[in-house]
């Protein structure tokens, strides 16, 4: 894929005019994808595609346009060629763009993942003999991502990495489940055995009669998985330059009124740990990490390639939503987070997430999947599905009493498309007062 997508590239760039500039982006994916039910693969298929986009820069002017690639040089390269003078012929009637920004320096960089995978019928075989007797209903997608940058300027980019993941539910009865996942770039059997043992454990658990709580205030734990459902919804918005400029973001209240997280909490945009390219798709290259709350306090932005020129800043990232977000662990120990809670609600996961007021960061959903009561360190019962009610400010300001020093590190499910390469890598938070509405 690599040797092909550098000749393709070349070959491109020597049919430009002097005033023309060329960038080139390529996606490629070689996926397995295996769908289980009742604890039996029911669905299994293989994905292997590439696409390229071409994007035409001359007199200010960009016309841009992608097309997917076969795989055969000569044939790639013939329609390619005809795509760039359909670009070469719209360019003329487009507007100048005052936002446009391409990187005109030259940093070619090339990095290859380690393949550490095992072969998706070998982690399958693993996971039914490990939940056999379970009614579990899952997905499994591995596999190589790759991505590719080149320019007419001699710049030339390569990224692949390898990672799985296995995104599973176990049912009960009714409305008694619990999820589970498990995602990363090296198996683990023991880490999966774990996983599965637990679930064994909530499901003996889900058997005891649901309690259903008042409205109110209730201490509760938040496992890696909620907070991840809470930073997607804070993400949006909340760290992009652009939306911090034109006072669109949730988290105005840390800059127009000075308001601060918890000391403990400091969060990161980890380039450098997650499976996204350190390079954008202008030939920008982005810094290891960049620091968004340091010790509460806000710090930087997301800075892409337009918002970057519009206000004369530096690219640090190739769009303004994180893509590798990070929030850093605390004391913590992620092994007693029961004793630790003492009296309240184990959260393992959210769902049907949104803002109730944007200004003030406050966002409501819903309880889901094996959300338990807890008595005096030990776990007695299930809880009904409840909604809750709360700001940021509050969750990872005020009222947090703790993070986990263990962090998750959670893969995005999405697959529409393209598998997604976007991740997070979170602790769980222990905090007082967390308000549930009905």
């Amino acid at each position: 894929m690599e040797t092909c997508f550098r000749e393709l590239g070349e070959r491109l760039c020597e049919d430009l005019a002097d005033d023309e500039v060329l960038l080139l982006n390529y996606s490629g994916e070689d996926s397995d994808f295996v769908r289980l039910n009742h604890n039996r693969i029911r669905q299994a298929g293989h994905v292997r595609q590439q696409a390229l986009e071409l994007d035409l820069v001359a007199n200010g002017r960009e016309a841009g346009a992608a097309m997917p690639l076969g795989g055969v040089l000569e044939d790639d390269l013939s329609r390619a060629r005809a795509l760039l003078q359909r670009l070469r012929e719209r360019l003329p009637l487009l507007p100048e763009d005052p936002h446009l920004n391409y990187a005109t320096g030259v940093n070619s960089t090339v990095q290859h993942g380690e393949n550490r995978l095992p072969a998706a019928g070998e982690a399958l075989n693993q996971l039914i003999d490990a939940a056999r007797g379970l009614d579990l209903v899952g997905v499994w997608a591995g596999g190589e991502m790759s991505r590719g940058f080149a320019n007419s300027l001699g710049q030339f980019n390569w990224h692949s990495a390898y990672s799985f993941n296995l995104d599973w539910s176990v049912y009960r009865e009714g409305d008694k489940a619990v999820k589970q996942n498990y995602a990363g770039f090296a198996w683990d059997h023991d880490v999966l055995a774990g996983k599965i043992a637990r679930d064994r454990e909530t499901l003996a658990l889900l058997g005891q009669t649901p309690r259903t709580l008042a409205p109110g205030r209730y201490r509760v734990f938040l496992s890696p998985a909620a907070l991840f459902e809470l930073m997607e919804m804070v993400s949006w918005g909340g760290f992009g330059l652009k939306s911090h400029r034109t006072a669109q973001t949730p988290l105005l209240g840390m800059l127009r009124e000075g308001r601060t997280l918890h000391p403990g909490v400091s969060i990161s945009e980890h380039h450098a740990a997650g499976l996204t390219p350190r390079f954008t798709g202008e030939g920008f290259i982005k810094p290891d990490r960049v620091a968004l709350v340091e010790a509460g306090a806000y710090r930087d932005c997301l800075a892409d390639s337009r918002s970057a020129r519009e206000y004369g800043t530096a690219v640090n990232a190739a769009g303004e939503q994180p893509e590798s977000l990070e929030i850093g662990g605390g004391g913590l120990d992620g092994g007693a987070v029961f004793g630790a809670l003492d009296t309240g609600l184990y959260v393992s996961n959210l769902w049907y997430c949104n803002f109730s007021d944007r200004n003030h960061c406050r966002i409501t959903g819903m309880t889901r999947f094996a959300c338990l009561w807890v008595e005096q360190g030990r776990p007695v019962a299930p809880v009904n599905v409840m909604r809750f009610d709360e700001s940021i400010y509050h969750i990872l300001g005020d009222r947090l009493e703790g993070l986990t020093r263990e962090q998750e590190h959670i893969l995005d499910t999405g697959s529409y498309g393209w598998r997604s390469n976007a991740s997070a890598r979170l602790p769980g938070a222990l905090v007082n007062d967390f308000t549930l509405t009905l």
